[in-house]
């Protein structure tokens, strides 16, 4: 089984080997702000994703570095630089994904022009 998906270009093209685990939501202000609103995405070990384009790389921390297309703006994937794992934007995939969101997080930073009414657990950090 394998995943594919891109940016709304096409210039950065991505495939993940094996099904995906549930995705989250992440509230936090950073996410939001390059979003445009809250960020659902699933977290993969690195291995199971190829990338294919040149993707601009963002530090948007000391911890933390985000890439997205550098010609539409896509946000793409999220890299802790500790670590294995990158989280890839749920709405980037090509459907089906053939998964449902299962987590909220960062919750004490969302925006306060919504609300999160699905009864999924919801973490405050």
């Amino acid at each position: 089984m394998t995943h594919h998906g891109s940016c709304l270009c096409g210039a950065v093209r991505f495939v993940v080997d094996g099904p995906l685990p549930p995705p989250n939501a992440c509230h936090c202000k950073m996410c939001r702000k390059q979003s445009g609103h809250f960020w659902a995405s699933v977290d993969l070990d690195r291995t199971r994703l190829t990338v294919t384009g040149e993707p601009t790389w963002f530090a948007a921390s000391a911890k933390v570095r985000r890439r997205f297309c550098g010609t539409c703006g896509s946000f793409l994937f999220w890299n802790p630089l500790v670590g294995a794992m990158t989280a890839v934007a749920m709405g980037a995939f090509d459907e089906p994904t053939q998964t449902r969101l299962a987590l909220h997080i960062f919750v004490a930073e969302k925006g306060d022009y919504y609300d999160i009414a699905d009864g999924l657990p919801r973490n405050p950090r």
